[in-house]
């Protein structure tokens, strides 16, 4: 039994496999020729492997990069990875996070078809994570066993269709088709800037507008402006760090500084060229393969896919929302520290990884609302919340509160935090119907509704 749960574990934490899976499934429903099935699930599961070869080169070149920025500015604290905190959670909680993560996919496709959120989560890692945060947080509130299992899937089903729902309205602004979704469990942040893009955005240019001098017009080209850009980000930091006392070689693999600065800044522009080739590829097959399930299963079901989705749309926003949601997370630091010093708080390193995907992302959809005012103050605040958050849930999951790491993106965080906070007062039985309610909740709205227009 343990196996079986290891492999359908494996299976729908894989991306590639899942969404190749839908595709599958949606051609066969639309009864189409052998020949289009397996092209069409081919190059959907390419497109994925090609995001993920991309996003991979990126995180190297940016795991690097936050070595260096620790050692250079001698900064100590809480690295938030979801990685990581999901890796130690899965020694005791492994089989529930399985259960969970298989039922709670089930729930999604259960509101999808009977409310008004009619949203397929794709993004097979976050829903792993995901999973994985419930699963300690409500055995954390006392839950166990069968009780455990039915409450986190419930959750889990409704986070995949809700966070979905509360994006749509700018993703179709961001990519003017209203048959693709967002599933990437950072939504809180992306809602977050791109209405704050909305407030003061007011006739704010298009960051995709910005105007060159002839003579700088190469940077015109995204891979160009984010080559140069990050060469000259970790020109700076890896200097600093390569004078300071202590420097290990290493932190540079044992090359020199100079040249390594270099190689890494350009892997990191190479790896965003690649994601963004993949991007196109996917979106290309995915969208028509899941009109199958739209039509027979769920009813306008829209598939929700992960966060570099969005990034073909607004290259330069990418960078700019990468930039200042970093600096979001040095001001958030300051801030803590601060705090610290009266109060005891968990300090929250600004993470690169999450500053990188989760600002980007933010700075594509505060530009969608408002220009780039948006893209800067919208990545800039969607920084400070991915620094707070955290510290704000460490509490409240129970001994894993204790490690040097957490959960990063915004919605893990308020799951964790809300679910948690409910946890303290309602326990057992008690926690288990409120579970069944929130899931209940969007059904019995859609079916208002429905009850209304008809």
């Amino acid at each position: 039994m343990a196996n079986i749960l290891e492999v359908i574990q494996q299976i729908l934490s894989t991306p590639s496999i899942l969404v190749g899976l839908m595709a599958f499934l949606g051609l066969i429903l639309q009864k189409k020729p052998i020949e289009d099935i397996i092209k069409g699930t081919i190059k959907t599961v390419v497109g994925f492997i090609i995001i993920g070869a991309g996003a991979d080169f990126i995180v190297r070149s940016l795991n690097y990069f936050g070595v260096l920025f620790n050692f250079a500015f001698g900064v100590q604290g809480v690295v938030p990875n979801n990685e990581a905190i999901v890796s130690l959670a899965l020694v005791d909680y492994a089989n529930a996070t399985a259960l969970i993560m298989a039922f709670g996919m089930i729930a999604n496709i259960v509101i999808a078809r009977f409310s008004n959120a009619k949203y397929i989560f794709l993004t097979g890692h976050h829903t792993l994570y995901m999973a994985c945060l419930i699963a300690v947080v409500l055995t954390v509130g006392g839950l166990e066993g069968t009780a455990l299992v039915i409450a986190g899937s419930l959750i889990l089903g409704f986070t995949m269709a809700i966070f979905p729902a509360l994006v749509q309205s700018t993703m179709v602004k961001i990519t003017g088709d209203k048959d693709l979704a967002f599933g990437h469990f950072g939504t809180v942040g992306y809602w977050l800037s791109a209405r704050i893009g909305h407030l003061v955005g007011k006739g704010s240019k298009s960051t995709e507008e910005m105007n060159f001098p002839k003579s700088l017009s190469f940077l015109r080209d995204t891979t160009v402006a984010i080559g140069l850009t990050m060469m000259l980000i970790f020109f700076v930091v890896t200097g600093l760090a390569s004078v300071k006392t202590g420097f290990n070689p290493i932190m540079v693999a044992d090359q020199n500084w100079v040249l390594f600065a270099i190689i890494q800044s350009l892997s990191f522009a190479g790896g965003v060229y690649v994601v963004l080739a993949g991007v196109r590829l996917l979106i290309g097959e995915i969208v028509p393969a899941f009109r199958g399930i739209s039509e027979k299963l769920v009813p306008n079901a829209k598939p929700a896919l992960d966060c570099p989705v969005v990034f073909p749309y607004a290259p330069n926003a990418v960078l700019i929302g990468f930039l200042f949601s970093f600096v979001g997370g040095i001001v958030g630091l300051a801030i803590l520290a601060m705090i610290n010093v009266s109060y005891p708080v968990a300090l929250i390193l600004p993470g690169v990884i999450p500053h990188f995907f989760c600002g980007a992302t933010a700075g594509v959809f505060g530009n969608a609302e408002g220009g780039r005012r948006g893209a800067i103050l919208g990545a800039f605040t969607q920084g400070l919340l991915i620094t707070f958050l955290p510290a704000i849930l460490m509490p409240v999951l129970g001994t894993l509160g204790f490690a040097s790491t957490t959960f990063s993106d915004a919605d893990f965080t308020v799951v964790g935090i809300v679910l948690g906070n409910i946890a303290n007062f309602i326990r057992g039985n008690g926690l288990l119907a409120v579970c069944v309610g929130i899931f209940l909740l969007p059904i019995v709205v859609g079916l208002f509704q429905k009850k209304e227009k008809n």
